[in-house]
């Protein structure tokens, strides 16, 4: 049997999924219709049979032998019925309970004075029951048989007086009345075990789509936020294993290159390593043409799976952008082993899934792009730290050139560029140290700081001073682009300020992130804080940008300068 998700209706709704073959409903459970009124026929019957024996009690005084036989006999059945409660299952033996009860009890008021039998009132507990039982009309008709039953003999007697018109009347009336009571409480009762039963229903219905819904937020958050194809791939597979109960479970990649499905990832019995389309199992092409989860019972019926000795199996396409990146193959030896809510599941994984893998493969194809841009970087900060320096060393050869051309002396100049060169030699190595100086999982954002303000007042008569407050990291990539900020500003200021001090301040809780480089050197008015000319700057904005962060550059003549970087939860 082949089961398909269909993901358009809602979770849970009808419709959500389509199956081909038959199923088996729960069993048919008789449920006793009267049983929510017991409480109340068994007060109005032992009510009732009470009130018969106090209006019976004269016969016991004159030795009616009739009435007091009929006493024992109604009191008999009624206390019977207390002790052992009347059921109606809604079948032909309960309705002749019911018919019986209230015939015995008529024969009985008839037997014993009609209307002025001291057992009138137990016809009150018969119709009531049979009111409770099938409702008004049912009811209506079995206190109106009983009333003709009654009154009719009553007023033929000899003698009728309007007196005993007044007491047929009273009494049908109040039998109607009954009736009228107690089908309008069954039917009351009826809507609201139908609106508990509803209730219900949809309390479960709403626990399964929570359960569901839990499951799939546990999906999204386990799934990786690395762009890391191979991480990708390997937290995809650790899910299904968390998620699912499978014997072998493959996941297979497109390559668009050449249109072939290639196993990337695989779990029990190794598989072909790619496919054609056409190759595919029978199984994993119908699921991805539908685009959506399919679920199979009986593996050899539909020409086998991935792994020929699975029974039983659940297989989806992984979609994005309108197209197929991958597919999913779960299958187990149990036949009929996967069921709808592992399909309901799948089908909220593989939409994810399916994101994380195509981002994780754009972004590799990406990193090229990605490499050029920091390659830009880099050339931006070496001209803005080194191209001077060079550039100045080109013109004092020059000038040295001419001096000597003219037979001038140049022992003293070529002493000073000697030192120029030995200067410019430092800061390359220098700069190309803190190149390679960087965050990573074990070297936190304080320590490479602290590390690089440590070589710029070794290296320089700057005064460097470093404020944390730390209580947690940011995510690694962050740091790295905020690092290179702070790197930025530092050795602009050590280059250009003219200060004698700078403050550096980092202070980050693991959601948000605020840092401050501040000196007190000759500054800048604002407006010129942003000159695209200015490679350094440049590069800092482009840097906060690509992390989300905010950049703010302030600077007072002679007052000093402020950078301020700051990361805020998205």
């Amino acid at each position: 049997m082949t089961v398909t998700a269909d993901s358009s209706p809602a979770i849970g709704g009808p419709g959500a999924f389509s199956s081909r073959g038959s199923g088996r409903g729960p069993a048919d459970v008789r449920v006793d219709q009267v049983a929510a009124f017991r409480p109340a026929i068994l007060g109005i019957r032992g009510g009732t049979t009470a009130v018969s024996v106090a209006l019976a009690s004269p016969a016991f005084a004159d030795g009616d032998l009739w009435v007091v036989g009929w006493c024992f006999l109604v009191v008999g059945y009624n206390v019977f019925r207390i002790v052992r409660p009347l059921r109606y299952v809604d079948d032909t033996k309960s309705l002749l309970r019911v018919l019986g009860e209230v015939g015995f009890l008529t024969i009985a008021v008839a037997a014993t004075g009609y209307w002025e039998s001291p057992f009138v009132f137990a016809l009150i507990t018969a119709v009531m029951v049979a009111g409770f039982a099938e409702g008004f009309a049912f009811a209506m008709r079995v206190s109106i048989a009983a009333c003709l039953a009654i009154g009719i003999p009553f007023l033929l007697q000899d003698g009728t007086t309007v007196e005993d018109i007044r007491t047929t009347a009273q009494w049908t009336v109040e039998l109607i009345l009954v009736a009228l009571i107690a089908g309008y409480a069954r039917r009351v009762t009826g809507e609201a075990d139908r609106a508990h039963s509803l209730a219900l229903d949809r309390l479960g219905r709403l626990a399964d789509a929570n359960t569901l819904l839990y499951s799939l937020h546990r999906v999204a958050q386990s799934l990786p936020a690395s762009l890391d194809l191979e991480e990708v791939l390997d937290t995809t597979m650790g899910r299904l294993r968390d998620l699912f109960t499978f014997d072998a479970a493959t996941l297979l990649l497109l390559d668009e290159t050449d249109e072939t499905w290639q196993v990337m990832r695989w779990d029990g019995p190794r598989p072909a390593p790619r496919y054609l389309t056409h190759e595919l199992p029978a199984p994993l092409r119908e699921a991805l043409e539908v685009r959506h989860p399919v679920m199979v019972n009986e593996l050899l019926h539909e020409g086998g799976g991935v792994s020929v000795e699975m029974t039983a199996g659940l297989y989806a396409a992984l979609p994005a952008r309108q197209a197929v990146v991958g597919l999913v193959a779960l299958e187990h030896r149990a036949h009929g082993h996967f069921e709808l809510r592992d399909m309901e599941l799948l089908n909220g994984f593989v939409e994810p899934a399916a994101l994380a893998v195509d981002n994780a493969r754009w972004f590799a194809r990406l990193r090229t792009v990605g490499a050029d841009e920091e390659r830009t970087r880099i050339a931006r900060d070496l001209h803005d730290r080194i191209g001077q320096s060079l550039a100045y060393l080109a013109f004092e050869l020059d000038r040295i050139v001419k001096t000597d051309g003219q037979g001038k002396p140049v022992s003293n100049q070529l002493g000073q560029l000697r030192n120029d060169v030995r200067s410019v030699i430092g800061e390359v190595r220098d700069t190309l140290y803190d190149l390679r100086t960087d965050v990573t999982d074990v070297k936190d954002m304080p320590a490479t700081l602290q590390e690089f303000l440590d070589r710029v007042a070794a290296r320089s008569s700057l005064e460097t001073r470093l404020d944390l407050r730390v209580t947690g990291r940011l995510p690694l990539l962050q740091e790295r682009e905020l690092w290179r900020i702070a790197q930025e500003a530092v050795t602009n200021v050590e280059r250009h300020a003219k200060a004698s001090k700078v403050v550096v301040t980092w202070q980050s809780d693991g959601g948000r992130a605020l840092l401050l480089i501040a000196d007190d050197g000759i500054g800048f008015p604002t407006s010129r804080a942003g000159r695209l000319d200015s490679y350094g700057i440049v590069g800092m904005r482009e840097r906060a940008a690509s992390i989300g962060a905010t950049l703010d550059i302030s600077g007072t003549p002679d007052v000093g300068t402020t950078v301020r970087c700051e990361v805020r939860p998205i």
